[in-house]
Order: C-alpha cells, then sequence, then structure tokens
C-alpha cells in the first residue's frame, strides 16, 4: 500500500540536537510536519538549529538539558509537556567521544594509561544517554500506546574500531539496549510503541575533524583508512542519515522494531578485500 511520510501532528525530542548529525535529524522531522525540540547541552547552541528549522517554515523549541542529569532532564520533560502535550517521537542523539579515552597510534596512550573517568564519561554519554532520557521522553508513549524510539548506534558497535575502546563498548550496548526496549514496550505496553536504531558509517562531524582532517582538509591516516574501507569511497554527509530516519518513525516502518540499520555506504559489509 503506498505511503507518504507525513509527521504532522507529531511531537519529536532529540537529543544532541545541536550538533552536526543531530541537527540534521531535527531538520529532516521539521520538513516532515512534526513539531521538533532541540535538546542541546545550551539553550544557544540548540536555538541555532531552531533558527534553520523556522526559517525552512518550521516549528520547533530550543531546550538545553544534560541527558546524565535525571532531574535536568525531569524539567525539560514538565517545559515539553506544557507546551506541546505529549511525545510521539524520542531520538536519543546525544553522544561523542573524548581523547584521553582514546589509545594514540604511537601507543604514547595506551589502554593502561587511559583515566578511568574519562572512559566513564564517554561510556555513560553514550549508552546512560540514551537510557535515561528513554526512561522519561516514553511515559506518553506508554500512556498512548504508540511511539517510536530510535537510539544512535555505530559502526564500532559490530566491529570493534582500533583507539576507541570506551565508545565502542557503549554503542555495543546501545544495540542490545535498543533490542531489549523494543521487546520490553511491545510485550508490557503496546506493540504500537517501536524501537530501532541508527548505525551511522563515518561522518566528519566537529569531534572527529581533527582526527580524520588535516588542516589543508587533506585526510588524515586515519581518514584515508577509512575511505578506503568504505566501497562508496567517502565520508557520509549528515543529510544522508535524514532517510532511514524519516522511514522508521514512519508509518512505513510500522513492522519493524528492534533493528539496527546500517548508513555506512557500504563499510559494513566489506572484508577489505
Amino acid at each position: 500500500m503506498p505511503y507518504t511520510i507525513d509527521l504532522t501532528g507529531k511531537v519529536a525530542v532529540v537529543t544532541g540536537g545541536s550538533g552536526v548529525l543531530g541537527s540534521a535529524f531535527c531538520r529532516g522531522l521539521a520538513q516532515a510536519g512534526a513539531t521538533v525540540v532541540v535538546m542541546g547541552t545550551t539553550v544557544e547552541k540548540a536555538q541555532k538549529t531552531v533558527d534553520a528549522i523556522t526559517a525552512e517554515g518550521g516549528t520547533a523549541m530550543a531546550l538545553a538539558a544534560d541527558v546524565l542529569d535525571r532531574s535536568a532532564l525531569e524539567a525539560t520533560y514538565e517545559k515539553v509537556i506544557a507546551e506541546f502535550g505529549t511525545v510521539d517521537i524520542l531520538v536519543n542523539c546525544a553522544g561523542g567521544n573524548r581523547p584521553e579515552a582514546m589509545t594514540t597510534p604511537d601507543n604514547a596512550r595506551s589502554f593502561f594509561d587511559l583515566p578511568e573517568e574519562a572512559l566513564r564519561w564517554v561510556f555513560d554519554l553514550n549508552f546512560m544517554g540514551s537510557l535515561l532520557p528513554s526512561q522519561i521522553f516514553a511515559r506518553p508513549m506508554v500512556e498512548k500506546g504508540e511511539g517510536v524510539i530510535i537510539n544512535i548506534s555505530s559502526m564500532a558497535a559490530d566491529r570493534p574500531l582500533t583507539r576507541v575502546v570506551a565508545y565502542a563498548a557503549a554503542k555495543a550496548a546501545i544495540n542490545n539496549f535498543t533490542q531489549w526496549m523494543a521487546i520490553y514496550f511491545a510485550k508490557e505496553y503496546s506493540p504500537g510503541i517501536r524501537v530501532n536504531a541508527i548505525a551511522p558509517g563515518f561522518f566528519i562531524t566537529t569531534q572527529n575533524l581533527r582526527i580524520v582532517t588535516n588542516e589543508d582538509g587533506s585526510y588524515t591516516q586515519r581518514g584515508q583508512q577509512i575511505v578506503d574501507n568504505t566501497p562508496m569511497n567517502r565520508f557520509g554527509e549528515p543529510d544522508e542519515l535524514v532517510g532511514a530516519l524519516l522511514w522508521l518513525v514512519s508509518d512505513g516502518a510500522k513492522f519493524v522494531t528492534g533493528t539496527i540499520i546500517p548508513v555506512d555506504g557500504g563499510f559494513s559489509a566489506y572484508a577489505g578485500v
């Protein structure tokens, strides 16, 4: 049966909505008709995404909350409910890494040197930073018996990448958590509540810019390795993630839950030979 992606009347909350990938998600949702709550680390950062949405004729609101601070999330949730009355879509896009939690190619910072604080910060941001918002913003979905949660995984989840030990472990946990939540909500509450994840391949963001590119714009050794192992022979563009997101939150994916969808230019399919 033909369908169109029309999210008119839906309220979408996007954590990490001020980031490179998160802002693309927010704009895509708004263009499909959703009212978007852009959550960032500061209101000022989130407002930049909101301004882009409103300039394109969409509706959005900027809010700030630390995804690891339950009280801040609760306060944000109350603002969303007071303004819009519900939450239909939650995109857990907050995440990232820190250099201190990564080993270096020359082993100047080895696995044995990685500080516990940095490792915990990266793991918590990428895993607990999805679990806690899900506990809070999925409440209206349970009341209505319908809604969609989208988590953000990574190529590092199934094929652990060198250097990023805590990040890879957290994203592997996201895959398991996505499947766990899909089963839990369908069995305990309603099969109308769906949970899926998108696993991006390699996209140039603010956080990895200096890891994969040199100051002159050429690729670093790691950046070139990524391109060489991506059959499409390039990095992805943020907007190229939006199609998968819109499909997953639309009625076109009403029978899709517990899945992890790669958007990776063929990286996960390539054996290197």
